[in-house]
């Protein structure tokens, strides 16, 4: 796989500029990571990435980078290239052994440009999904954030190797609904938009966000609350969000069947997703 790589700004091709082996990111998942699109050569929706990357390392105490030097950073690794996915990476740095964060540390900045994602089919097309057994733990400490904690989701995509399932959607320990593995999840229900509140855990997604605005621009009804299964399977319309997928329309839960339904279809075109 091509990727491009940058590590403090440096290019890792000697010891010296690769990751510490004692780097809090690697050692306890102590840090953050983003997922953007680079598509014609811009990075969609870029501020918004850079906004919940700080909310999170303000949230975890991390002593971010600049935003000028991961700026700097993108603008070495996009540069020429029109396509592609995008990831910064940022954590705590190194710290020593033991959990205890150190008084001073230096966050460490990865920024990584991959090719771009084969698309499965073109866009608007519907996806099959599943339920998943793992469940996601409740910490309202962590909601909302993307930490590099991912090992529920790590299990949850191993359930499954069928390639005709796009995804599964994940329960938290009491049975709510809360998400997808690597997206968010809207259901429209009696002419209401919905999506879980991610209260007790949960990423709020780039794309999230975006769709609930053009939502509320556009005057469709949206609610973010608790949602359970039965919620789900009674709904009229489902999709799933992601930076960058972008509205994938769900037309296939194990037993219930969709249509590409309006409002999706209303929302994607808004956003100019598809």
């Amino acid at each position: 796989m091509n990727v491009a790589l940058l590590v403090n700004g440096l290019q890792p091709t000697d010891r010296m500029h690769a990751l510490a082996f004692d780097d809090r990111g690697l050692q306890y998942g102590d840090g953050l990571f983003e997922t953007a699109l680079l598509t014609g050569g811009r990075i969609r929706f870029l501020e918004d990435h850079l906004e919940r990357l700080e909310a999170g390392c303000n949230r975890l105490g991390i002593a971010g980078p600049e935003r000028a030097l991961l700026l700097k950073d993108l603008g070495v690794l996009t540069a020429g290239r029109g396509e592609g996915i995008l990831k910064i990476i940022v954590t705590r740095g190194a710290g020593g052994r033991g959990y205890r964060p150190p008084d001073k540390a230096v966050s460490t900045r990865i920024v990584a440009v991959y090719p771009p994602v084969d698309p499965a089919a073109p866009a608007g097309t519907g996806i099959v999904v599943r339920w998943c057994e793992t469940r996601l733990g409740r910490n309202a400490g962590l909601a909302g954030i993307k930490h590099l904690n991912r090992l529920e989701q790590v299990l949850a995509q191993g359930e499954w190797r069928d390639p005709a399932i796009a995804e599964g959607l994940m329960f938290d320990t009491e049975g709510e609904v809360v998400a997808a593995t690597a997206g968010n999840l809207f259901v429209v229900r009696e002419g209401m938009l919905c999506t879980p509140d991610l209260r007790y855990c949960g990423i709020r997604g780039v794309m999230r966000g975006r769709v609930l605005a053009a939502a509320r621009s556009s005057g469709i009804p949206v609610e973010e609350l608790p949602l359970w299964r039965n919620d789900i399977e009674s709904a009229t319309e489902a999709f799933v969000t992601n930076a960058v997928r972008g509205i994938r329309p769900i037309v296939g839960l194990e037993g219930t069947r969709w249509p590409v339904g309006d409002v999706t279809t209303r929302l994607a075109t808004s956003l100019g997703l598809w």
